[in-house]
């Protein structure tokens, strides 16, 4: 015997099944969920979901339409968790990174997490860490001038 001889496990043969065998079985998670009508086996389940999900779009749509959001507007974003950041609105739609409506967002101080692209494809164009994307109900389109940070070396 030598020590660590069971840790390496490359040259054991594996046991597989296909998908159409592994659903042949009756004992099997799967086979449960089927029987039980569980999980994405709950057709009813499954369409209240998808019910749910195209109701959230129409209502960001909604949202982004009756709030007047759109490109070049000046903007605050409000999300629970994080201090409160002004921009200028650079993008509105359905980018391919998430399902829904994001709005783009070009930050007046670098508090972004991109440049304006995402996975590399490019929505819009701001410095880095001056960009960034919020769902539509974590803005409010308004008067929002940009704050004076006043850095002035008499203070420091």
């Amino acid at each position: 015997r030598t020590a660590g001889e069971f840790e390496n496990t490359a040259a054991v043969d594996k046991y597989e099944l296909t998908p159409e065998e592994y659903s042949k079985k009756s004992d099997t998670v799967q086979a449960y969920l089927k029987r039980n009508k569980l999980g994405k086996y709950n057709e009813e389940e499954m369409a209240a979901l998808a019910k749910a999900k195209e109701d959230q779009e129409k209502e960001d749509e909604n949202r982004i339409s009756s709030k007047g959001i759109a490109e070049g507007a000046r903007c605050q974003v409000s999300v629970a968790g994080q201090m409160e950041r002004r921009g200028t609105v650079r993008y509105v739609g359905k980018p391919d990174f998430q399902p829904g409506w994001w709005v783009g967002v070009q930050y007046d101080e670098p508090v972004g997490k991109n440049d304006g692209s995402v996975n590399g494809k490019r929505y819009f164009t701001c410095p880095a860490k001056y960009g960034g994307f919020v769902r539509p109900n974590n803005l409010e389109v308004g008067d929002f001038p940009e704050e004076d940070l006043d850095l002035s070396d008499g203070e420091m």
